[in-house]
């Protein structure tokens, strides 16, 4: 699974680092970026409902 933030969309509103905080974070600046670490456990509920609760659809999600 590889999950990335397109930083040219987003707006750091922080909902998906408040939503799965293990998986999301904020930088200096505000913007969200993927914490690192192994993106295999991150597939579960809170991982959609960051996507889902983005304002601006800036995460995307893709399997492999």
């Amino acid at each position: 699974m590889r999950i990335s933030v397109d930083r040219d969309v987003c707006i750091g509103a922080g909902q998906c680092a408040l939503t799965a905080p293990d998986v999301f974070t904020q930088d200096d600046d505000g913007f969200s970026e993927v914490l690192p670490g192994p993106q295999d456990g991150h597939g579960g509920p809170l991982l959609r409902e960051a996507v889902r609760a983005c304002p601006v659809s800036a995460i995307s999600v893709r399997e492999g």
